[in-house]
Order: C-alpha cells, then structure tokens, then sequence
C-alpha cells in the first residue's frame, strides 16, 4: 500500500481500533475471571468457617472441640489451607483447665495471623477478611469471626479463622492470562489479516477502475468498460459521458475551424487576385494588408486546429515509427548531399499527442538539420528523470536533433525563437518551421530551445509529454 493512499487510511484505521480493543477487552475479561476466581475462593473460605463453627459447637457447654471432617487439605502440614479456634477472655473450662487454642494438623503448631490482631473491621456478616503472611511464607486469604462457645460462667468469645492460600488462585489466574493473550493475540492477528483482504477486497473496483482510465489515457480503449459494483456505477457512467462530451467538442471545434478558414480564406483570395491587377498605390496597400490579415489567419486558424487536437485524452503516438518515416523521406530528399542519418530511440517511449502534431515538429527539426549539415544527421530520443513545471500524467522525454554543420553564434542561440524569424537567408525557406515547433511545444506545455551540438553543429532539444 501507498503512502497516503485510501487502502492505507482504512487499514491503519482499523489496525488501530484492534490493538486498542483488543487489549481493553482482554484486560475487561482477566478483571471479571479474576474477580470471580477471587469471590469462589471467599466463598469457599466463608462456607468452611461456618462447617468449623457448626462442628465445634458439638460440645459448646464444655467450650469448642476440634472439628472432624475428611479433608486432607487441612491434614497436610503447610498445604496451604488452616483453620484455628483462639480463646480470647483467657477463662478456664468447666473442668477448670485453661482454655487452649485449636489448630488444623495443616498449620504444624504454627500460629494463623488473624485480621483482628491488624485491626481489620468485620462486614455486614460479621466476618473479617485479609490477605496475610501465614506460615512458610505463604500469602493467605483469611476469613475470622468472633463467636461464644459455651454456657454459663464457662461462655467465653473464640476467634475462630480459616484460611486459604491465594498461590493456587494466582497461578490459575496466571495460566488463564497465558491463554487469553494467545487467543487475543490471534484473533488480533485474525482481524487484521480479514481487514487487510476486506480492505483489498473492497477497493479492487477503484483499481480496476485506475487500470480502465490508464488504458484510456494510452488510447488501448476509448470508454471505461466493465462491470464496477453499484456504488461506483454512476461514476463510471459520468466519466464515459464527459469522455464523450469531449470528443464532441473536439469535433465541433475542428468543423468550426474549417468552417472560419474557407469563410476568411476565399475572400481573402478574391481581393488579392483584383489587387494584383491594379498597379495603383491603393492596389498595393489592398495587397500589402491582405497578406498580412491571411498570414494572421493562418496563424490562429493553425493555433486553432493545434488547441482542438491537443489534450484530447486517448491520443498516443509511436516516435520510433514516426521518425523512421521522416528520416526515410528526407533521406530521398536530400539524396545528393549523401547525408547519414542515425537514430536512438527505445521501443518503449510514446507521445501522449496527435501523431500529425508529431510529424509536423520532429520533420521541421530535420528538414532544417538536414539542409545544414554537412555529413551526417542524429536524432536521440530518451525518457526524462525529471518532470517539468507542469508535470504530465507519465512525465516526459526529449528529442535531439544534431547535425555537423555550422552552427549558430552566441548572439544567435540566446534570441528567442519568433515567427518568421530565419536564421540565414542563404538557404531557402519562410522562417516558419522553428516558430510552429515552438508553438506546438506550447501547447503541450512542452520546451523547445537550441544549444550547440557535440559536433559543432546546431542541437535542437524539443521536451514533450511521455505516454505511459
């Protein structure tokens, strides 16, 4: 993808709401697991607390006895999960003993730090809860409730607390972030490869479309043809009928220029063949202006045409073709100076211009070339790396026509090329060519300028804009 392309924006776009989302949800997900781990296990701690309550109470006028069931978690010396029963008013029993605190076989005669004893509040239920250091070091969840066991002189208040080790639950919590970031990691993955198709996908018709309007501009098809989905349809609808609209304008301006050249040029004619056949002072000037007034004519008559055929999209010239055929004519032409002609140009390289505007440029360059070189004649055609002021749709390319003939001076070359301007009245000719090669140049917003060539001769440079 492009920089600064639309398949890029809506991919960035979309990559960007994934890795925000996705790690927003996955954090959303481990907060709600966690929570829920962390409430199953209060749960389970809470409902134990009430089993050792209910157990010791058995025998509750004596005072607490050490409950009795079968789990082997509170068997298991530091497993992790303990239960204690703590005097707390310092009374003695009914046998007259002091009153001894009970412990699971799990806590190994260590002692459970309790909540009470960190100045932890009880809840609503009575229950006071906290994460404490237990025995080996161990990180316990403990629950502690204050209860009266025994009757009478006897009744005395108990802490009793049962533990349970958060390990076990960090590590499931662990294992489930392992997991959650693989399948998070995936499915981002996932997303961004079905947003990359969808992206790709959903934006072929525009390039479809980029491949029909290149294929125009070269002049391989003269509408955009083929199916565009639905949303597009009416834009390819108004491009063929602005295509259209053009040539029709084309057209009616090449009629309307013939139309003004043969309303202008007949009677242009007629008063110059009457003229001519008065020798009167008045006679002269009728023939002096007429000719003027015809030579302004054909000047924009011939703008005109050059304005109606330019820009015309569809319009591709081969050069190689167009100047092996001119060299071949003027190879007969100019047969007995037995000039040698050579030409350099790639298969590749194609006006974006009518080729009669072609003809008419490059054949006036070696005509002239041709009456003042001595031996020989070049033309090298090569693409350009660089782009003009005004840039073209496939940039451009440049013709140099050489010759080893005199040349220009200094003076000479730095003179603007004007209409009718002829570099030496020794050689026959109006002094048109260069001024038309010039104005088509114009045209196609193109560069014609003179240096001397290599050869000592005259090097005529003519930049135009390259089809691709």
């Amino acid at each position: 993808m492009k920089a600064n392309s639309l398949a890029l924006r809506l991919f960035v776009t979309a990559a960007a709401w994934v890795l925000v989302v996705l790690p927003i949800a996955g954090w959303i997900i481990l907060a709600g697991v966690r929570h829920g781990v962390l409430t199953a296990l209060d749960k389970e701690i809470s409902q134990t607390l009430r089993f050792v309550i209910d157990d010791a109470e058995e025998e509750s006028e004596a005072g607490p006895v050490a409950p009795n069931w079968g789990d082997a978690r509170f068997a298991d010396t530091h497993s992790g999960w303990y239960w204690q029963i703590k005097p707390l008013d310092g009374k003695p029993t009914l046998d007259g003993k002091p009153a001894g605190p009970l412990r699971s076989r799990s806590l190994a005669g260590d002692n459970l730090p309790l909540p009470s004893e960190q100045g932890v509040e009880p809840d609503e239920k009575e229950i006071r809860w906290a994460n404490l250091t237990g025995p080996a070091q161990q990180v316990v969840r403990v629950a502690e409730i204050i209860h009266q066991f025994g009757a009478g002189n006897s009744a005395q208040r108990y802490s009793v607390a049962v533990a349970g080790v958060l390990s076990e639950a960090e590590d499931d919590l662990t294992r489930y972030r392992d997991q959650l970031i693989k399948a998070l990691a995936l499915a981002g993955v996932g997303l961004l490869a079905a947003t990359l198709f969808q992206v790709r996908f959903g934006l072929f018709p525009l390039s479809k479309m980029e491949q029909g309007l290149a294929a125009i501009r070269s002049g391989a098809a003269a509408k955009l043809d083929g199916e565009l989905p639905s949303e597009i349809k009416p834009l390819q609808q108004e491009l063929n009928a602005l295509l259209k609209s053009n040539q029709e304008i084309v057209e009616r301006a090449r009629t309307h220029v013939g139309n003004l050249a043969h309303a202008l040029k007949t009677p242009l004619a007629v008063l110059l063949n009457e003229a001519r056949q008065d020798s009167s002072p008045l006679a002269r000037k009728v023939i002096e202006q007429a000719d003027t007034m015809t030579a302004q004519v054909n000047l924009y008559l011939d703008r005109a045409r050059m304005a109606a055929r330019i820009g015309v999209i569809g319009r591709v010239t081969e050069v190689g073709s167009v100047a092996e055929s001119l060299i071949r004519t003027l190879d007969r032409i100019y047969r007995d100076k037995e000039l040698a002609y050579s030409l350099d140009c790639p298969a590749d390289v194609r006006f974006q211009g009518e080729r009669q505007d072609l003809e008419e440029m490059l054949g006036n360059l070696l005509d002239n070339a041709s009456k003042w070189a001595r031996s020989r004649v070049s033309v090298v055609v090569a693409a350009m790396p660089v782009a003009l002021g005004n840039v073209a749709a496939g940039g451009w390319f440049e013709i140099r026509v050489e010759d080893d003939g005199p040349g220009l001076t200094a003076e000479q070359l730095s003179e603007p090329i004007k209409r009718g301007r002829r570099l030496d009245e020794t050689k026959p000719g109006s002094g048109l060519g260069h001024s038309i090669v010039a104005d088509l140049a114009y045209c196609y917003n193109g560069r014609f300028e003179f240096s001397r060539a290599e050869a000592g001769g005259l090097c005529a440079r003519l930049t135009l804009p390259l089809a691709t």
